[in-house]
């Protein structure tokens, strides 16, 4: 009650200072803050009218799309940042937004009450909030004076936006240039103080997002004047090349040493610290989870923790010394490593070969990352077998004794997934173990984490596996302290992630993270190698059998090969096992009527356009004919079941011979029961 009788008074009071502004012509002596009092002269200046009600077009469709390509870093990194605001204000009749750095709307996120309310007055996406088009307002305004500002329903120019309340901060690239503004905005009478807090949270954590994607092959010192600092919000961040140059200071980090300007020229780690960078590492190394004390040349001393794999910094600062065929400490021949390490009968990239070229070369490749440190991206379409690649590169390398861990990102609800991949202390939330659970992640240590589906995962878990990736520990659910873990990363995706990152769906920095070595894994339809597989498949579903002892037909083998297989190996594997569950006892031979209905439809078919040859059950010694486009099993059964019958005036045991099946067999297919 007594916040809404202070607002109503300030609002009586901005009415009249807005009548001696633009009505008596007379600046107020105070009651308005300088930011306002300033934007409002340029706005005078410009020949905007306070109570112009001329309306103000957003851009056109492809001037909107060429704003956000232009600003796609920008969006791919503020997008879970935005929905983490969101989820602090959901319900609260505001909104979360995001501008270029000409005051253009690129994306927002709201309550739907408020997002109408405030399409009203175009606050939305491709509209223009610059100054000169909109008047004073926090978006515009934070543009021209470089500095998070509020403004509060009265205060805005026009009088049509005095329903809102605005707060925002402008954001800055890691070089100092300016690339737009996060705004939280809400109906004037909802207003809350701690909001530009909020809106520059967000920034921070926006800017510190770009800052670790733009270094992402540099140390990150992250630091603070003191060392409860280091890890919280306002703590610094420091890029540091492998051989010790500056190549990096954020925004926090030359306020906190009075650096003027982080375009260049910051010099060498020795010039800014007493300590050298390999000293400095080498104490991490002896304490990965303390906090080193750091002192300046310049007098003073910083707290400071290194983000890096320090297993990373040793092989990069080794690597003069490595002998030929791999850095001190690695296998000389991986495959031989693997050899030794591997469990006796487990797959390999070697077992996988069957002679398609496009396969070998992914499996060439995946072979060159094998025991060293560069994470691998498998894509393809669903179905043709990324986990089995996962798997093979685990058991090829020098790992293979340890740990292969699969989570499908795609597969569990996105509100379980958290304490999936990172795990939980015991009682973190209602419903958890008392002893809590070890994550995806932990349980790897020592092996290799497969995180299948990656373009599926929720951006909020985006940010933290990128957390983990860069300091190689884990924080579960409601621990204090972080885990070390050391991990082989593998991941796969059938979504192109390069156009996720474009569309804001997934991090960009991320996305460098995981694509070490991409390789492409052809699908079914595109492989010359089919009748190996289908054999190798045979061998592996017919345990009860000898190996070889099912054959295929030849008219069926070439209904395999031409079919277009949208479900790739997984279809193809589920097609081979109804095949040998059909086969009778006495049967060897896997024929036409063995195959599921479902795989001569006219919608399966239609993923390619060559006729398939679907061939019924004939007799050895009459030409097959081939089956019309889309028509039943069944009914291609009954033809020949009823030619074969009439040729043998209906004797069942002789026409059973002609068909080349058992009559029991023929029996169940005339619908008899026994």
């Amino acid at each position: 009650m007594g916040q809404s009788l202070a607002r109503s008074a300030q609002s009586a009071e901005l009415a009249l200072l807005r009548r001696q502004f633009f009505e008596l012509g007379r600046e107020p002596d105070a009651g308005l803050p300088e930011p306002v009092i300033r934007s409002w002269r340029r706005c005078r200046s410009g020949g905007l009218d306070e109570r112009g009600s001329s309306r103000v077009d957003n851009v056109s469709r492809s001037e909107f799309s060429a704003a956000r390509d232009r600003s796609g870093l920008l969006l791919s990194h503020a997008s879970g940042v935005m929905e983490h605001l969101y989820e602090q204000i959901r319900s609260s009749g505001s909104m979360v937004v995001l501008s270029d750095a000409d005051g253009l709307i690129l994306h927002a996120l709201g309550d739907p009450g408020f997002l109408d309310r405030a399409g009203r007055v175009a606050l939305q996406p491709g509209a223009d909030w610059s100054e000169r088009q909109r008047g004073t307002n926090a978006v515009g305004s934070a543009l021209v004076e470089r500095k998070p500002i509020e403004i509060f329903g009265g205060e805005h120019y026009l009088e049509r936006n005095n329903i809102l309340t605005c707060s925002a901060a402008p954001i800055f690239d890691p070089c100092g240039e300016m690339l737009g503004v996060l705004d939280i905005s809400g109906d004037h009478r909802s207003y809350q103080p701690h909001t530009l807090g909020l809106a520059r949270v967000g920034v921070r954590l926006l800017e510190r997002n770009l800052f670790e994607s733009a270094h992402a092959r540099a140390i990150l010192f992250a630091f603070h004047s003191r060392p409860e600092g280091v890890g919280g919000l306002q703590e610094g961040l420091l890029a540091v090349s492998a051989d010790g140059e500056l190549v990096g200071a954020d925004r926090q980090a030359c306020a906190l040493l009075g650096l003027a300007d982080r375009r260049g020229g910051l010099g060498s780690f020795g010039s800014l610290f007493r300590t050298s960078l390999g000293a400095a590492m080498d104490r991490a190394a002896r304490d990965p989870m303390g906090v080193l004390e750091l002192e300046l040349r310049a007098g003073g001393a910083v707290y400071a923790r290194p983000r890096v794999s320090l297993a990373w910094y040793a092989a990069s600062t080794a690597a003069r010394g490595a002998v030929r065929g791999g850095v001190r400490g690695t296998p000389r021949n991986a495959d031989e490593s693997a050899r030794r390490s591997a469990k006796p009968g487990a797959i390999t990239l070697e077992s996988l070969a069957t002679g398609d070229r496009a396969l070998q070369l992914a499996l060439d490749r995946a072979r060159k990352m094998v025991g060293r440190n560069i994470p691998l991206l498998i894509q393809g379409e669903s179905g043709v077998g990324k986990e089995l690649l996962a798997q093979a590169s685990h058991n090829s390398g020098p790992r293979a004794g340890g740990p292969f861990v699969a989570l499908n990102c795609a597969a569990i609800p996105e509100n379980l997934i958290e304490s999936e991949l990172f795990g939980y202390a015991g009682g973190a939330f209602t419903g958890a173990r008392r002893e809590g659970a070890v994550g995806r992640i932990q349980q790897a240590h020592g092996g290799t984490l497969f995180l299948d589906e990656i373009g599926d995962m929720p951006l909020a878990m985006q940010a933290r596996l990128l957390r983990v990736l860069q300091e190689r520990r884990v924080l579960p659910i409601g621990a204090s302290e972080a885990v070390p873990v050391d991990i082989a990363l593998v991941c796969a995706t059938h979504r192109v992630l390069s156009e996720e990152v474009k569309a804001g769906a997934f991090r960009e920095d991320l996305y460098y993270r995981v694509n070490g070595l991409t390789v492409h894994l052809p699908p079914l339809r595109a492989r010359s190698d089919i009748r190996c597989i289908v054999l190798k498949l045979i061998d592996e579903e017919a345990s009860d059998r000898p190996p070889g002892s099912v054959r295929v037909g030849e008219d069926v083998m070439r209904f395999i090969e031409h079919y277009p297989w949208p479900g790739n190996i997984r279809q193809l594997q589920n097609v081979l096992r109804v095949a040998l569950a059909l086969l009778d006892d006495d049967e060897d031979e896997i024929g036409p009527q063995h195959l599921p209905e479902e795989i001569f439809s006219s919608d399966a078919s239609s993923h390619d356009k060559r006729p398939a040859q679907v061939f019924a059950v004939a007799p050895a010694d009459e030409p097959a004919q081939p089956a019309r486009r889309g028509r039943r099993l069944k009914e291609f059964q009954a033809d020949v079941i009823q030619r074969a019958l009439d040729e043998v005036d209906g004797n069942v045991s002789a026409a059973a011979r002609q068909l080349g099946i058992s009559r029991n067999t023929l029996y169940r297919k005339l619908g008899y029961k026994f």
